[in-house]
């Protein structure tokens, strides 16, 4: 009995000596791999990935022109008119895309940033600021949401008011004259009146929908294009051309379908065509203009430095929050309580499958990109 006592309680001292050894043996080997020093990447070739780059850029280029102009264009195509069935269903897919660029690419990238051993302890390891940052965004981006409707709002009615007093003025002195001519004008002004109050409800109706539209169109540019920079340079910073393959296909996919989302806007948002050019011009030349940006600065950039993972981390996370609201509130509520979507069963469920195939695929990719 004795013996296996023994045997036990020297069993349990070999188990805990074991233990305490890798518990001190732990912070060493952490410590070893934190080094905070740029990463060599596997199979660098630098001419090779230059070669790569320039083709990303035209590449790119090319597929983000294509997505956003696609909505822009289809005004003329009826198949493809924003009111259209086939245009719901595309910009579901396409809003399943901007949530899943949100949730599962940029959000992580955010985490990965600011939680980085590289930052130091105090502020960085006390305070989950990726979460913060992007509570905030999405709150900024709410209160910019109204306040810019509310202005544009106000500026429609004052032109209205103004309008309408001129009209109430003319209306006053061609009412002077005899009593027949008096009683015949009020009577023909009232039915005017009238029927011009029943269809400026409606105009004013649309006119809020163009003004939503014009609000969600900008501010959802804004988030796409700060998350377009951060990807660009991160591509034209590689110098593994095993790298950059993938992401060529992935960013191209990305900016496609993102693309088609953010076309969608500026169509229905029905800005002029001066405006349009710009809106689609900037989202085209972003991702491109990032990856130049980031061939530049090659020799110089360090994804590893406290001021690169700061700058990254919080230009993630405040576009994720912006992406996030935006999908969620602005573009996917508008789709599916839209009525005419609810009271047709079948749109509704090739919608939902738009929109799970869209944020699946996105979510996909984010293996490679």
């Amino acid at each position: 009995m004795m013996k296996m006592n023994f045997s036990y309680n020297s069993l349990l001292r070999s188990i805990l000596l074991l233990v305490l050894v890798q518990f001190l043996h732990y912070p060493i080997s952490v410590s070893a791999e934190c080094t905070c020093e740029p990463e060599d990447e596997e199979g660098v070739n630098k001419s090779q990935a230059l070669v790569l780059k320039i083709i990303s850029i035209a590449v790119i280029l090319f597929a983000s022109a294509i997505g956003v102009c696609l909505p822009v264009v289809g005004r003329r195509i009826p198949a493809l008119h924003p009111e259209s069935n086939i245009f719901i269903v595309v910009k579901s897919f396409a809003a399943g895309v901007i949530l899943a660029t949100g949730f599962i690419h940029i959000l992580p990238d955010a985490f990965e940033d600011l939680t980085s051993p590289c930052l130091k302890e105090n502020p960085w390891g006390y305070f989950p600021f990726t979460g913060f940052v992007a509570m905030m965004s999405a709150i900024l981006t709410l209160m910019a949401d109204s306040l810019a409707t509310g202005y544009y709002r106000r500026s429609e009615l004052k032109k209205k008011f103004s309008h309408n007093g001129r009209d109430e003025t003319k209306a006053n002195i061609h009412a002077i004259g005899d009593d027949e001519q008096e009683a015949g004008n009020k009577l023909e002004v009232h039915t005017h009146a009238t029927h011009g109050h029943a269809h400026g409800s409606s105009l004013t109706s649309s006119a809020d929908m163009i003004l939503r539209h014009k609000v969600i169109t900008q501010v959802l540019e804004l988030g796409i294009l700060v998350h377009s920079v951060i990807i660009g340079v991160a591509v034209g910073v590689s110098q593994s051309p095993s790298t950059i393959k993938p992401l060529i296909a992935a960013l191209t996919f990305h900016q496609f379908f993102e693309g088609i989302g953010l076309g969608g806007c500026i169509t229905q948002a029905k800005f002029d065509t001066k405006y349009v050019a710009w809106m689609c011009a900037f989202f085209a030349l972003t991702t491109p203009g990032g990856i130049a940006v980031g061939i530049g600065i090659t020799n110089v950039y360090s994804e590893t430095s406290p001021t690169a993972l700061i700058v990254q981390g919080v230009m993630n996370a405040a576009a994720a929050g912006i992406l996030i609201y935006m999908s969620l509130v602005d573009l996917l509520a508008a789709i599916f309580m839209d009525p005419k979507l609810q009271e047709n069963s079948m749109l509704q469920f090739s919608s939902y499958v738009s929109l799970l195939l869209g944020a699946g695929a996105m979510s996909l990719i984010a293996k490679w990109a």
